[in-house]
């Protein structure tokens, strides 16, 4: 997608809410890989996509800045909803708390610092959606370990599944991320418990809903 017709998209959506406003400004300004940050167009798909299923407790995998755990609160029915959103890196825990305290859903957010592996089993209850942004090369790992939490009829929606093109050009055997992303796409592409589609927006979203 250029910019100009990126710009016009913009231009007839919901305008970007001041708190995110300020979170992708700031992403930009402090934190190294800005571009991982989910950004006015995708958060808006992804707080509609929350109403329209509906969860009532969601989990996300790869908090990064928080821009899209918020956008994910934001689209929540109430404050009885909640998200829980997993971070590895423990020296973005300060950003993210600060602006999640700055929203008026980050109530009903619960930020957990660590490994996926060993927060999971900390988090009791079944999911209605899990968002996947986090690791590339863990993807598949990701996906085997959260579906048993899924329920039937639950969505996973996972960020990053086009990577720049990637996944369609011939592999450099050193590129482990896009390796990743190509071996989740095919096990994905490869489940019958699931029905999947893949959005080309940004890099890529795939939708997957549990049969």
């Amino acid at each position: 997608m250029d910019e100009q017709l990126e710009d016009y998209i913009l231009a007839h959506i919901d305008p970007e809410p001041t708190n995110l406003y300020r979170l992708y400004r700031d992403t930009n300004l402090q934190l190294l890989y800005s571009r991982m940050c989910s950004g006015h167009m995708q958060g808006r798909l992804l707080k509609m996509m929350v109403q329209m299923i509906k969860p009532r407790l969601v989990l996300e995998l790869g908090t990064y800045s928080g821009y899209a755990t918020l956008c994910l609160a934001e689209g929540l029915d109430d404050d009885t909803a909640h998200v829980h959103t997993i971070e590895l890196e423990d020296e973005l825990e300060d950003f993210i708390r600060d602006h999640f305290a700055q929203s008026p859903y980050g109530q009903r957010i619960t930020l957990h610092i660590g490994d996926v592996k060993d927060v999971l089993p900390t988090i009791e209850g079944e999911f209605d959606l899990i968002y996947i942004d986090a690791n590339k090369r863990d993807y598949t790992a990701y996906y085997r370990t959260v579906l048993p939490r899924l329920r039937q009829g639950g969505f996973i929606i996972a960020d990053n599944t086009l990577w720049n093109g990637k996944v369609a050009r011939e592999l450099h055997k050193t590129d482990a991320q896009t390796q990743g992303i190509m071996d989740f796409n095919d096990a994905v592409a490869q489940d019958p418990l699931v029905e999947k589609v893949i959005i080309p927006l940004r890099d890529g979203l795939t939708l997957i809903r549990k049969k």
